[in-house]
């Protein structure tokens, strides 16, 4: 029988796992997280629209939060788009590993030195062998890439009363703006539960916990009195120009997640990534090592050329625009009709799309503008 290893039990390398389990019966899967459990402190979120129709069977026995809309603030534009938006937690994601995964399929608390297309060695050296080992542990350092940084907290509150916030306030830019591009996400998880997180497209990668923490307990003290019951954070790459074969650069081991370079060039979502992947890999009919990195360098390659524009509209967001009036260039975003945000947040715009993006009064000095669109267009 086939043997894979999948090197990390995130989002990606959960997603993965679960899939083989379930589709082929006739391949070995072993999940290997260095974690006492899978997921970490995450929340994944994803609008309907993400997910392909015939891909959505790799997110059944998840439990998920659904709401019908999204709603988005800025100083001159506020409005409810009727596009539907999850959220997966870690724990749903850890409940649904355990749950479908037998337990020699699984090994947690179990920390990687070494990743090889074929092995995979542990702290202590105990060794691994398998046909192929693909990693998912997660994004290492892009010497080859020009980036800027999503960076964020979030703490999620039970309120003594209900909250009042109906439906996922995806972006509420009509905070004070520093450090970039700042805004306050908000997602009601029940009429008492409400995670809040204070995010920033900044140039630099430095998140000052202490203080984005105290601006969160300021929004929550005007909401009600609640008690902090779980808390998150991060730093994600947001990529401005580069090449993305600096991603791939070492042995050939097959990669997916945010290591090989699979998430949202703008947003920085990966959960859309992960289970086109997951299910790509279930489909699969060669699992050698060679067959597998082959399969995820191509494709990371091609979306990574597919998705050129999205990098475009990074470099306004970093390079064109001052640092308080950052928001502008996302406010000019959301006139356009739900369909083309639609193909924004799934990274599927057309020609026309970019087009209309593009059009009218620029959000940045046009200068600047022709600058950004110019400079580093890889």
């Amino acid at each position: 029988m086939t043997r894979v290893i999948i090197a990390g039990g995130g989002l990606a390398g959960c997603l993965s796992a679960m899939a083989v389990a379930r589709r082929r019966p006739d391949v070995d899967v072993l999940l290997v997280e260095q974690g006492e459990k899978f997921g970490g402190n995450h929340t994944w979120s994803f609008f309907d629209t993400d997910v392909a129709p015939e891909d959505r069977w790799v997110l059944e026995g998840i439990s998920a939060s659904h709401w019908d809309g999204h709603q988005l603030r800025f100083p001159k534009r506020s409005r409810t788009i009727a596009i539907g938006y999850n959220s997966i937690r870690s724990e749903a994601l850890d409940a649904a590993a355990r749950a479908t995964l037998r337990p020699d399929q699984y090994r947690l608390a179990s920390r990687i030195e070494r990743v090889r297309p074929t092995s995979l060695t542990l702290e202590g050296g105990e060794k691994l062998q398998a046909d192929a080992v693909i990693d998912a542990r997660g994004p290492e350092p892009m010497p080859g890439l020009d980036l800027g940084w999503q960076k964020f907290v979030g703490l999620t509150y039970r309120f003594e009363q209900p909250h009042g916030i109906s439906s996922p306030v995806i972006m509420d830019a009509t905070v004070e703006q520093f450090d970039g591009y700042r805004f306050v996400y908000q997602l009601p998880l029940s009429d008492t539960e409400l995670l809040i997180e204070d995010t920033y497209y900044s140039t630099f990668p430095i998140l000052d916990e202490g203080s984005l923490r105290q601006r969160i307990e300021e929004i929550a003290s005007t909401i009600g009195s609640g008690t902090v019951t779980a808390e998150e954070r991060g730093v994600l790459p947001v990529v401005e120009s580069g090449d993305v074969e600096s991603l791939w650069q070492g042995d050939p081991v097959a990669r997916i997640g945010l290591r090989g370079g699979f998430f949202h060039p703008t947003t920085s979502y990966s959960l859309p990534d992960a289970v086109a992947n997951a299910a790509l890999l279930a489909r699969q009919s060669d699992f050698s090592a060679a067959a597998l990195y082959r399969l995820f360098r191509q494709r990371s390659e091609r979306l990574w050329s597919q998705r050129g524009f999205f990098r475009l509209l990074n470099r306004m967001l970093f390079r064109a625009a001052e640092p308080t009036q950052a928001y502008r260039v996302l406010e000019h975003f959301y006139r356009l009709p739900p369909p083309i945000v639609a193909r924004f947040y799934s990274a599927q715009l057309t020609a026309l799309d970019k087009l209309r993006i593009l059009s009218g009064r620029p959000p940045v000095p046009l200068g600047r503008a022709l600058s950004a669109i110019r400079s580093s267009a890889a």
